[in-house]
């Protein structure tokens, strides 16, 4: 029986029990795990892990669902399943880029992936300058490592960016300063990446009163047909930061698609509820695919 292991902190939230049922159904063998329940023991050649003082098990497959609450401890008990040569989905090197809104923007310039522009500066003599290059008010405010629109602020005055700033900076926050898409406004669409293949979008629109249009903040979401232009940049955006499964944050603009977000932990709840879609059941399929992979190659390797 093939065995799935995810690392989460909240082993009973929707998604978790979701993957639970379509693993029944798939006839595998899946437990989430809290990754700080872990002990990392290291040695020449001796990466091991041990849970509640035995040695863990080695198991077929490890799928990271940390999100926000992902830790440099969480991501070293990723690294160290890779080690041990387990395949896990996604790696920890993939889960940093997008844990670093800073180095997500870094590597979709870098690669020619349309984003709004975005500056980021640690002084305050740069303000009128930074506002000038991302179009001027109402700008957003971004922090560097915020996730499901906490730490995203629209700004639409001078005075109300200095006082922000100046609050974030005596905190040690980076952030940035991003162009507002205003013909986007309160809607974004929400991308499921798996492999190379989009396998479901929805359109997510922000609750009245409210910019951020995630589901998590009363945002409503509704299925849509995808541009082939918008699939594409998609596919394109996660396999930059080394996904196999994203969910990818996109605005509508007149210039065409502008990323957002690339998500190392999509949630389930909202892209299944607004699409119908057995969501949770195609990335068990993929997950149980490329661990059946590995043993194949496992064993050409032995003989």
């Amino acid at each position: 029986m093939m065995r799935i292991r995810i690392l989460a902190r909240n082993r009973s939230n929707f998604s978790n029990q979701r993957f639970r049922e379509e693993a029944k159904h798939l006839k595998c063998q899946l437990q989430v795990i809290d990754p700080l329940c872990f002990d990392i023991v290291l040695g020449r050649k001796l990466p091991l892990l041990y849970k509640n003082g035995k040695k863990f098990e080695k198991t077929d497959m490890v799928m990271p669902r940390m999100g926000a609450s992902i830790t440099n401890y969480a991501l070293a008990v990723v690294s160290q399943f890779e080690m041990m040569g387990v395949p896990v989905l996604n790696s920890s090197r993939s889960i940093q880029h997008t844990r670093d809104k800073l180095r997500c923007v870094q590597l979709m310039t870098r690669h020619d992936i349309d984003i709004p522009k975005t500056v980021i500066i640690r002084q305050p003599s740069g303000l009128n300058d930074a506002i000038e290059s991302v179009g001027g008010f109402p700008i957003i405010l971004k922090l560097i490592s915020g996730t499901q629109g906490v730490g995203v602020m629209l700004v639409e005055s001078m005075r109300t960016l200095e006082s922000t700033l100046d609050t974030l900076w005596s905190l040690g926050q980076d952030i940035l300063i991003q162009e507002c898409v205003k013909e986007s406004i309160g809607r974004d669409i929400r991308v499921i990446v798996v492999g190379d293949k989009v396998i479901a979008a929805m359109r997510r629109q922000a609750r009245i009163g409210e910019f951020r249009s995630n589901i998590h903040r009363g945002g409503i979401a509704t299925p849509v047909e995808l541009d082939p232009e918008y699939a594409r940049t998609a596919i394109e955006a996660s396999k930059i930061v080394g996904l196999d499964i994203a969910g990818v944050d996109l605005l509508e603009s007149y210039q065409g698609p502008k990323i957002i977000e690339v998500n190392a932990s999509p949630g389930m709840e909202g892209i299944e509820s607004a699409t119908g879609l057995n969501v949770s059941r195609m990335i068990l399929e993929h997950a149980i695919h490329l661990a059946e992979k590995n043993k194949e190659g496992t064993l050409e390797q032995k003989l």
